[in-house]
């Protein structure tokens, strides 16, 4: 078998790079909103575009419009582009994405990212209709209900498996809901939960967050067990009630050093020596029970 020489090994792997480019098939870049790509109004948020290391510009557009949002952001040197915004109000919300230049090519788009302000109307009401703590395999009906006629309610896992679902609202007692399907609950889905209410002419303007609902799921490991005890501060043993007083009932005290000092020998105001002073960690209440049983 003849061996194929570098330089020809190099050439052709420079003109498939070539020809890969000019079909515009490189691969899409990432992506991503920090702090969030859900955030409250007027808050701050830099979007941030990755590629790989031989991109040599980036661009970061609203989904639909033919040119970046600013001329500077076209090309740039940087290997990571960013975005940022100040505040995040609603001329700002949409859908985002970007690409980068390589070989005077521009790459495909990445997938779009959602930017999503938070706050605009006061909060709906979440509930789990089968109670929070649920077994594998039911079907759990989450209700998010507002006095707010939205058009559609937006509900959304915040732990674990991300989870976003939109739905379209019904009427309600005077207001709006809508009821979101689990179903067959698993393990996956455990976790915390909110819903939002928005409208059709602004999807990307929602409401102020529900109060978070706690999904349990039966069997898993991140649901807490209703019977586990406390733990207590310090450990506790029981002190015997002294032989000559048997109608003296036991106490409890907390552990003692190792210089425990001696138990009641017998009743106060009993024959012989007088009793040893009770231990001064214990209440003085304990000493006038003492007596009243004796």
């Amino acid at each position: 078998m003849s061996m194929v020489p570098p330089s020809l090994l190099c050439l052709g792997l420079c003109l498939s790079q070539s020809t890969w480019a000019q079909k515009g098939t490189l691969p899409p870049p990432r992506i991503t909103a920090l702090p969030g790509s859900t955030v409250p109004t007027k808050s701050p948020v830099t979007l941030l575009c990755q590629g790989p290391k031989q991109a040599e510009g980036y661009r970061i557009s609203r989904v639909g419009s033919p040119e970046p949002m600013y001329e500077e952001e076209q090309i740039t040197s940087r290997k990571t582009n960013t975005l940022s915004f100040t505040e995040v109000t609603t001329d700002k919300t949409g859908l985002y994405h970007c690409s980068y230049q390589r070989g005077g090519h521009w790459s495909q788009f990445s997938d779009p990212l959602q930017l999503v302000i938070t706050g605009a109307y006061s909060k709906p009401s979440l509930s789990s209709m089968a109670g929070t703590v649920v077994a594998p395999g039911e079907t759990v009906k989450l209700q998010c209900v507002s006095k707010i006629n939205h058009d559609v309610f937006i509900l959304t896992k915040e732990d674990g498996d991300p989870i976003t679902q939109n739905q379209s609202s019904v009427p309600h007692d005077g207001g709006r809901q809508t009821i979101f399907l689990l179903n067959p609950v698993s393990s996956t889905q455990a976790g915390t939960y909110r819903c939002y209410g928005a409208f059709h002419e602004y999807p990307y303007v929602w409401s102020q967050p529900s109060d978070p609902l706690q999904l349990q799921v039966e069997g898993t490991t991140d649901s807490p067990s209703i019977t586990q005890p406390r733990h207590s501060t310090g450990s506790l043993h029981r002190v015997p009630a002294p032989a000559l007083c048997p109608l003296c009932s036991p106490v409890w005290q907390p552990s003692l050093p190792r210089q425990t000092p001696r138990h009641l020998d017998r009743c106060p105001g009993g024959r012989g020596s007088p009793a040893p002073s009770l231990p001064h960690l214990l209440h003085p209440l304990l000493s006038a029970q003492s007596q009243k049983q004796c």
